[in-house]
């Protein structure tokens, strides 16, 4: 009686062992070990790593670059347009403009247009102005300047949208690999143990972990972004037609209204 009890409990402490080294197995740094003493018979996981790392170095940096590039233009958005029409030499104005950094959006803006102006004013009798009128001319250079502006704030951002996509599916890739692996190892061993599993299946799980890893602040990075974008288009378009009724009938729309 006492054998059997002995026997037992060398059996439930055998099992105990082989169970904690099978969840030892399904740790990263297991993982990382295997990897790198058989890369051969890791390739689609180092395959799968390196791709998200490279996803994930892509995102932080897009992410990074656009925050502070959105937030120095929002900051600067009001002050640059209110300065503009608050400065009552139109010559001033402009020189104010030209000394704005020169990634400042609506000074670019700006310039285009006033150089659009001069341009037509200087060859009036031309068959330019046959060709186009004042208004014409300078709402063709506000658009292009708008599309341009609007352009460099899109930098980055089919990055981030490609990224929140494709990521996890990146991830699957290494799960869908990992259980094949375990499959693999069930059916040489005969065995359905967790140590003839673990190994495998903690590759699977660490992969789609490490997609959604990357996958998840891209997707609240793109989100983000597009918003501060939709604010920013908005406020292009607005600075874009009192630009364009200041130097096509020399006053805006507010300012006629103000002064009837």
């Amino acid at each position: 009686m006492l054998q059997d009890i002995l026997l037992t409990a060398a059996a439930a402490a055998g099992g105990a062992a082989n169970n904690a080294e099978a969840l030892n197995q399904m740790g990263f740094s297991h993982l990382w070990k295997e990897m790198v003493a058989a890369p051969g018979e890791f390739m689609v996981s180092w395959v799968v790593f390196l791709m998200l790392v490279v996803m994930s170095f892509g995102s932080w940096w897009y992410t990074i670059v656009n925050a502070i590039k959105n937030t120095v233009i929002s900051k600067r958005a009001d002050t640059v347009v209110r300065t503009f029409w608050e400065t009552p030499n139109a010559q001033d104005a402009i020189r104010f403009m030209e000394e704005q950094p020169a990634n400042e959006p609506f000074s670019k803006i700006a310039l285009d247009c006033a150089q659009a102006a001069a341009h037509h004013q200087r060859h009036e009798g031309s068959r330019l102005v046959d060709a186009l009128n004042r208004s014409e001319f300078i709402d063709r250079a506000l658009r292009q300047a708008v599309t341009r502006e609007s352009a460099k704030l899109e930098n980055g951002m089919t990055w981030l949208a490609t990224v929140g996509a494709t990521a996890p599916f990146v991830g699957l890739l290494g799960t869908v690999w990992g259980i094949y692996g375990a499959l693999i190892r069930i059916g040489a061993t005969g065995q359905a143990s967790i140590d003839a599993v673990a190994g495998p299946v903690g590759e699977a799980l660490i992969m789609t972990a490490f997609g959604l890893f990357v996958a998840i602040p891209a997707v609240l990075a793109y989100n983000a972004f597009n918003r501060s974008n939709r604010n920013t288009y908005a406020k292009f378009d607005t600075f874009a037609h009192d630009l364009h009724d200041f130097f096509a009938t020399g006053s805006r729309v507010g300012d006629t209204a103000a002064k009837r």
